[in-house]
């Protein structure tokens, strides 16, 4: 999966935005203003950073030796760094669907409530 593929999935997701808040070379991508998704544009091979449940992050980092790892400049701990082109694009599909479900599901009432409004 390349960086517009990856950028097509997540902007098709309720409540998306893109932006470049850290500076000019990080895509980062929000659902309600909290972050899921952050792609640093100028390293190779191309990598995203995801959120990930505690547990799954553990499993998938050893399955996937080298290429999960913890997450880069981020919570070691709820955070994975993916290497894309080593990777299956429905792995990634789901990993990206966890990331934004991870973070729609730690939103308050109110921003859920906002986002299901959304059309």
């Amino acid at each position: 999966m390349n960086v517009e593929e990856l950028r097509e999935l997540c902007l098709n997701k309720k409540g998306v935005t893109e932006a470049f808040p850290f500076d000019e070379n990080t895509l980062v991508f929000k659902v309600m203003g909290k972050m899921f998704a952050l792609v640093p544009l100028e390293r190779l091979p191309t990598q995203c950073n995801l959120k990930c449940d505690p547990e799954r992050a553990v499993e998938l980092r050893e399955e996937y030796d080298g290429v999960i790892m913890p997450g880069y400049h981020m919570s070691k701990t709820h955070w994975n760094t993916l290497y894309l082109e080593e990777l299956p694009p429905r792995l990634i599909k789901d990993l990206v669907d966890h990331s934004y479900e991870l973070v729609v599901s730690g939103l308050t009432k109110k921003l859920q409530q906002e986002l299901n409004n959304l059309g």
